[in-house]
């Protein structure tokens, strides 16, 4: 029987201020946590040198860690239209780094994470993140949003089979 080989995910929590990062490895039922951390941008400069600045450093993450495939946590509307617009340009920097490296990009509802690592499809961030901690006690997270982007990574393993089913039917 052939050794089914290792995936590596990266999981991506954007934001214009902090866009979280986690990779793990799945292999058959296995997961494993490999690295995480945040990629910030200095609110000092103009959108376009931050976008620039979120945009290098995942760049340099994809760079180093060579993930196979990539899971991005969609954008929620919120009443401020201005922060939702900045968001979702960052989320664009997120979609856009992988696809770059031609890695196939999932993207997932805040429900769908909290529903593939908590159980229910509500829950805060305390929740989350004690269950990463349980998932993968070796995991370890600077921040809240590296934090989410583990359990992003960890939902892209639960819903791979059909991620990858939804792009090739997309011709992506």
């Amino acid at each position: 029987m052939l050794q089914e080989c290792p995936i590596r995910i990266i999981g991506i929590d954007p934001g214009l201020r902090r866009t979280g990062w986690g990779i793990v490895e799945t292999q058959g039922n296995a997961l494993r946590f490999v690295a995480s951390g945040t990629v910030t941008s200095d609110a000092k400069y103009d959108l376009a040198t931050r976008l620039r600045q979120l945009y290098e450093g995942l760049g340099s993450i994809v760079h180093e860690y060579r993930p196979d495939e990539a899971a991005v946590e969609q954008t929620f509307v919120n009443k401020d239209a201005v922060a939702t617009l900045k968001l979702g340009q960052a989320r664009g920097i997120a979609l856009l780094v992988p696809s770059i490296a031609a890695i196939p990009v999932a993207e997932y509802a805040p429900n769908a994470v909290k529903k593939a690592v908590i159980g229910v499809g509500h829950g805060d961030k305390k929740q989350i993140h004690m269950m990463v901690k349980v998932l993968m006690p070796k995991a370890s997270f600077d921040t809240d949003d590296a934090a989410d982007a583990i359990a992003i990574a960890i939902c892209h393993t639960h819903h791979r089979q059909s991620a990858q089913a939804r792009m090739a039917f997309a011709g992506g």
